[in-house]
């Protein structure tokens, strides 16, 4: 079954991204059965106490709690209009702070009985001044999280941590059970002079999350969004990580992160074929 597991909707105050109904008749058009809508999840609750660098990144990162009811009522809406055309899921993108594990059990607690599908992502690291976005832009990442940090690989060590112990935390019976573009941290891979590959220690580190991912019954946003960007043009996660997770038996969910009428459905064939 044609399936989109990683999208997002004009609640998202980041890309530009057009009515969800728009993204969603397209969808079908493309001849996709499936379709999740998993929106960035609201950010906890005091976030602003540990948020560093540029305020860009966290005003756009996520949509407001306050917009949650209406987020909910809107895109069930749509899944009831299109029930007949495609299949609709509907959730969140949660990122994953290892300051707000209480928050963020509350939050799942009170709206995950209203969700059907949902990823589990990390975006931010501990960086200069509190936890920096490791997304935004490659002048966010450099100066804020790996200048600070030391090197790209102690980056990587960090982000790969920071990625187990979102599958170790209990969050209750409504957490996210596929992470979301594990390999994240190499966005800007191709814009560092230093190295960015991985280190024997790192790829043991990988190594221990697809183990435990394996163990744990999860799968993997095999996400597309990657080749699209100028500084890393790869799927998320690489090829080798990729295979190593084939051959462990874990499953893959393709994933646009549809951010704009133009993303939907990208890279679907190239990634048909890669596989």
């Amino acid at each position: 079954m044609k399936r989109d597991g990683h999208t997002h909707t004009e609640f998202c105050p980041h890309g530009k991204v057009e009515d969800t109904e728009q993204l969603i008749q397209q969808a079908i058009r493309l001849g996709f059965k499936e379709y999740s809508i998993t929106e960035h999840a609201p950010l906890p609750k005091g976030i602003e106490k540990f948020a560093a660098g540029d305020p860009e990144v966290w005003k756009t990162a996520s949509m407001a709690l306050n917009d949650v009811d209406n987020y909910f009522k809107r895109m069930n809406r749509l899944r009831k209009k299109y029930a007949s055309d495609i299949i609709i899921h509907i959730g969140f993108e949660l990122d994953y702070f290892s300051e707000f594990e209480g928050w963020t059990r509350d939050f799942l607690a009170e709206y995950g009985s209203q969700t059907d599908d949902s990823i589990l992502s990390v975006h931010f690291l501990e960086g200069e001044g509190g936890l920096r976005g490791i997304d935004y832009s490659f002048e966010e990442y450099k100066t804020g999280v790996v200048d600070y940090l030391g090197s790209f690989q102690k980056t990587q060590k960090s982000y790969y941590q920071k990625v187990l112990a979102s599958l170790e935390v209990d969050f209750g019976p409504f957490k996210p059970t596929r992470l979301g573009h594990i390999s994240l941290c190499q966005k800007f891979e191709r814009f560092f002079e230093e190295p960015t590959d991985y280190s024997f220690e790192n790829t043991a580190l990988v190594h221990t999350l697809l183990t435990r991912i394996q163990q744990e019954k999860y799968s993997l946003d095999l996400n597309t969004a990657g080749f699209y960007k100028q500084g890393y043009q790869q799927s998320y996660p690489q090829v080798w990580i990729t295979e190593k997770a084939i051959e462990l038996g874990i499953p893959f969910v393709y994933g646009s992160d549809t951010h704009s009428l133009a993303d939907v459905g990208q890279g679907y064939e190239k990634i048909t074929q890669y596989l």
